[in-house]
């Protein structure tokens, strides 16, 4: 099949779960383009990035200016630069009485690529917030292709609570098939007006392969350390680890807290880290890439993923970072929040904790902390947990099977019948 990707940074260093759909597709011989609508920051990428040959198969888009001044003039730079290559298609994309708000609002013509020759079977939107870039891109480009979106969490969450509940109404009526990365997203999206049918659990995947089990014991120089990856923004919840760890620091002094990421309140906790005078055991490390983490994880005790609902109602699915954790039989602690319940299971691989709790967090990493004996039995219930329902693979090869599906009954929901190979079935029951 034949497969564009509609993306909004890329490369993105945090968005490995759509690099794994990529890939895995890649090497299951299909054609993959990606569209993105700008470049990402490439001083620190996925070594896959130049395995595949990726950024040549990217293209980037123009910007669309939210001022409609500037979209104006912008869109003649467009007609008068490229409209002469073909005319005719450039003069359609204005064709408001064909298209309607779609031509009003100047997105066909921003949507555009001169001289496309290009067939596709699949358009998938990564991330609901891609869609309207997907619609265009299928009514200017391939429009003949199937429509697919994935929501992921902030474009389910936040962006609703900022745009309205509407806001999705028309793709919902003209997109083909809806995945979403958990059950508590799947909910949302039905909620929100889309036909059940056509709405089906997608995990995103890891590859077990690259995060390889380590049992885990008590430190001979009887340091424990903890550890958090994840952007530094409000939905994160990093504030209240921070202030457990301290807290839990005054009974026992013996720990490190080492915080992967970086973002926007990262001068606001390292303030906050040394209001508290917890500078020699909490320490921020940046960026790190995907085999800097595991390096950093492997000489980990405790994993720790306190996500909140931020205030503009950003919320997180399962989020990778705790797979990847579990994966490498650390114990985890984390929050009855978004999707993430339906990953961690608390008591079995770890605990789970109300949101901005900091005294449960404390006392749950106080159990951890008292109780070594519980990392290997937890970490081995994770890695167990990740392997059987979040296995790169298997739902890779389920992802093909929705695509050739929808590409082959034109998507009738009713009479769709995928056929799941033996070795996915045993994560099928809540995935399709």
């Amino acid at each position: 099949m034949k497969i564009a990707f509609i993306v909004g940074h890329f490369p993105q260093l945090s968005e490995t779960f759509i690099l794994n759909q990529i890939t895995g597709l890649i090497e299951r011989g299909h054609q993959v383009d990606i569209y993105a609508s700008s470049p990402g920051d490439t001083s620190k990428v996925h070594p896959a990035i130049a395995k595949y040959h990726l950024l040549d198969r990217t293209y980037y888009f123009p910007q669309v200016p939210d001022n409609i001044l500037l979209r104006i003039w912008k869109g003649i730079g467009l007609l008068l630069t490229q409209g002469y290559q073909e005319p005719g298609r450039f003069l359609d994309a204005l064709n408001f009485f064909k298209y309607g708000q779609q031509a009003l609002s100047l997105w066909l013509l921003f949507t555009i690529i001169p001289k496309f020759d290009r067939h596709y079977d699949i358009i998938h939107c990564q991330f609901g917030t891609q869609s309207y870039r997907g619609m265009s891109f299928r009514t200017i480009n391939a429009p003949n292709a199937q429509l697919i979106t994935t929501f992921r969490g902030d474009d389910i969450s936040r962006f609703v609570q900022e745009k309205g509940k509407n806001i999705y109404q028309k793709l919902f009526k003209t997109g083909n098939l809806f995945l979403a990365n958990c059950e508590f997203f799947k909910r949302r999206v039905v909620e929100l007006g889309c036909d059940e049918s056509k709405v089906f659990v997608h995990r995103s995947g890891l590859d077990c392969r690259r995060f390889p089990f380590t049992p885990r014991s008590y430190p001979v120089d009887g340091k424990i350390r903890i550890v958090t990856t994840g952007r530094l923004v409000e939905k994160k919840g990093i504030e209240y680890s921070i202030r457990a760890v301290a807290k839990q620091a005054l009974v026992n002094p013996n720990l490190e807290y080492n915080i992967i990421g970086d973002g926007l309140l990262r001068e606001s906790l390292q303030k906050l880290i040394d209001e508290l005078n917890a500078s020699k055991f909490i320490h921020l490390l940046g960026w790190k890439n995907e085999d800097e983490i595991i390096e950093v994880l492997n000489q980990s005790h405790i994993f720790m993923a306190p996500s909140v609902t931020a205030s503009d109602g950003n919320q997180d699915a399962p989020v990778n970072v705790l797979k990847e954790a579990m994966a490498m039989g650390l114990p985890v602690i984390s929050t009855y929040h978004g999707g993430i319940p339906e990953l961690v299971e608390d008591g079995v691989t770890g605990f789970l904790v109300p949101e901005r709790d900091v005294d449960t967090l404390a006392e749950k990493l106080g159990i951890l902390v008292k109780n070594s004996q519980l990392w290997l039995e937890m970490g081995k219930a994770g890695r167990t947990y990740v392997e059987e329902h979040y296995d790169l693979n298997k739902l890779n090869d389920i992802l093909v099977e929705l695509y050739r599906k929808s590409f082959t009954s034109g998507w009738q929901n009713k009479n769709l019948n995928v056929q799941i190979p033996p070795s996915v079935k045993s994560i099928t029951q809540s995935s399709l």
